[in-house]
């Protein structure tokens, strides 16, 4: 019995599951540490959630104190908000573009925090359509002069107040230029694994800028951003 017992007990202080407790992990020069206790249950880890990108998938996990969390196993979809407009839109997420910690993250699109991806910017187009009442994205064709133009239908004044409020509004040129694919560079700023929901926020000015650097840099194979 007793042999049984103490086997059994080995053989389960090697399977023990992941642990967020620093005793475990080597001092700063390398060396181990002396244990002063066994595992405790409120340092246990659980596995990364991995949230993969496709049809919406969130099952949930009892933690410690009777804590629910939405562990996010799929999304597709998620809250944005942009920020020098002040509106927030749900919208599809498109793709994962960049990851700084991990890139293998966007080959198999994989959702985390900061992960910068793209979204459609089809509900953003729409909402400022009717806010300024000029289309994003749409240009010219070719062949054509902008002095060609069909009769317009009368306008209210304050249809034509806000026409020209539209027309003194500037946004970022990089945002703009984006409208053009139908893709916005978004940033994640939630926990998949721990919320359930992938939201975040439109990339713009110095930020953007940043980003496009750094993908420009990763897929020319070395160049310097």
């Amino acid at each position: 019995f007793f042999f049984f017992f103490f086997f059994h007990l080995s053989q389960h202080r090697q399977t023990m599951g992941i642990t967020r407790d620093r005793d475990y992990k080597k001092r700063p020069t390398g060396g181990r540490q002396s244990l002063s206790r066994h595992k405790r249950k409120f340092c246990m880890g659980r596995p990364a959630a991995m949230t993969k990108l496709g049809a919406e998938r969130v099952h949930q996990v009892r933690a410690r104190g009777g804590l629910i969390k939405n562990r996010a196993l799929r999304l597709d979809a998620g809250n944005f908000a942009w920020p020098s407009e002040s509106v927030t839109r749900r919208t599809r997420i498109l793709g994962a573009t960049y990851n700084a910690s991990n890139g293998e993250y966007v080959r198999t699109n994989t959702l985390v925090k900061n992960t910068v991806v793209q979204i459609d910017a089809t509900p953003f187009r729409q909402w400022y359509e009717t806010k300024w009442g000029i289309a994003l994205g749409k240009k010219a064709k070719k062949g054509t002069t902008e002095t060609t133009t069909e009769p317009e239908a009368p306008k209210s004044k304050s249809l034509q107040k806000k026409i020209v409020r539209g027309n003194q509004h500037v946004i970022d040129p990089h945002v703009d230029e984006q409208f053009t694919q139908g893709r916005l560079y978004a940033l994640i700023c939630s926990r998949p694994g721990q919320h359930g929901v992938a939201d975040g926020y439109i990339l713009e000015g110095k930020e953007l800028d940043f980003y496009i650097r750094k993908m420009k840099h990763r897929r020319g194979g070395g160049e310097k951003a």
